[in-house]
């Protein structure tokens, strides 16, 4: 039988898998630390997230002045971005949700809506690390 993946503290962990059985998984091995986050890279994956990305790179050049919140400083509109993208608000929630998973935006909430932003530092990390030796 195979031995189950120990945590740097020596104990075991399991996965529930479905139906009720369990999948043991690795944890904390520096092989993981140096991979690209699953997040990250289904967020790069998608043309509709990676057009959000390149929207908020530069959000005056490609958003109309906002009510509430700086473009600049505070980040742009969840509802502008749905409208720019041409969907719902749910499905463009869903893919500002997948890129604020992922650390590549983040949100502020302003009254009732949310504002979001692009996250330089950790697209830099990203970026120096699909740089690297693969």
């Amino acid at each position: 039988m195979p031995r189950r993946p120990e945590r740097p503290d020596g104990r075991h962990r399991m996965r529930r898998r479905p139906g009720g059985t369990h999948l043991p998984i690795r944890t904390g091995t520096k092989h993981n630390a140096e991979m690209i986050e699953l997040s990250v890279a289904k967020a790069l994956a998608n043309d509709r997230r990676l057009a959000i990305l390149e929207w908020l790179r530069d959000p005056a050049a490609h958003f109309p002045p906002q009510a509430d919140g700086d473009l600049a400083r505070d980040g742009v509109c969840g509802l502008h971005i749905a409208r720019k993208l041409g969907v719902s608000q749910p499905t463009a929630g869903e893919h500002l949700r997948v890129l604020t998973k992922a650390g590549l935006v983040t949100g502020t909430r302003i009254k009732q809506w949310v504002f979001y932003r692009r996250d330089e530092r950790r697209i830099a990390e990203v970026k120096h690390r699909l740089s690297g030796d693969w």
